[in-house]
């Protein structure tokens, strides 16, 4: 078992947890990292309220095998990784429920991201621990092989090593390679701005239009721009 990565600067994990993973995604969009870095869209939050942000460490297992899901969980040397699983989409049975997952929470893990099945929904919420996964099914797991763990790995379509940045919320999740974390960050920050100073046209032009007012220009300058090139 290679050694997990060196978690991420708290700064780096508050500055992207101030920004919603579409705002990320835009960021990665902009310094032209393929597929903005999204995992497929069938994996998502268990429970939409769920939001994780961190540090990731990689398991690759496959047909069910959550032994190494177990191996990952209890030997993280310390709080705050992601723990990100190539489970190869499988959906014979759940790679895990909340009995792992409270485990996970305990030994200090800020969430699960798993190209694979889980279960146990309810006990999951109540948690409150964020899992990302591809579904739920009640079939439980087979335990037979170590697999890997802290290497590269692909979930859900994007390539993942350890130590990366890992962004989810209920839009999706992801994955920020480690050396390009700064320059996303800043461009995604610039989106949020952006959104930000949008929110507040939006309302202002709605309520002009509520009191009967003369209403302000609503659509965004880059629209009307692209709309006169054309004429």
């Amino acid at each position: 078992m290679k050694k997990f990565p060196e978690l991420l600067p708290q700064s780096i994990i508050e500055r992207a947890s101030k920004l919603e993973v579409s705002q990320i995604c835009d960021g990665m969009k902009a310094v032209k990292i393929p597929h903005y870095g999204t995992m497929c869209a069938q994996i998502g939050p268990v429970d939409p309220s769920f939001k994780v942000v961190g540090t990731a460490m990689t398991v690759e297992t496959a047909d069910g095998d959550n032994f190494p899901i177990h191996v990952a969980t209890y030997t993280a040397p310390q709080e705050g990784y992601v723990m990100v699983i190539d489970g190869k989409g499988y959906d014979g049975c759940a790679y895990l429920g909340d009995k792992i997952m409270g485990a996970c929470k305990d030994m200090g893990y800020k969430g699960i991201v798993i190209d694979g099945y889980t279960r146990d929904r309810s006990g999951n919420i109540e948690l409150g621990f964020p899992v990302f996964s591809r579904g739920l099914t009640p079939a439980g797991p087979v335990k037979k092989n170590p697999g890997k763990l802290n290497e590269t790995i692909y979930c859900g379509g994007i390539m993942v090593n350890p130590g990366d940045l890992i962004c989810g919320d209920e839009d999706g999740v992801c994955v920020v390679p480690r050396d390009k974390i700064e320059e996303v960050l800043i461009e995604a920050e610039k989106k949020k701005a952006y959104e930000d100073k949008r929110d507040i046209t939006i309302a202002e032009y709605a309520e002009k239009k509520a009191k009967g007012e003369p209403l302000p220009q609503l659509a965004p300058q880059w629209v009307l721009d692209m709309m006169n090139e054309g004429k």
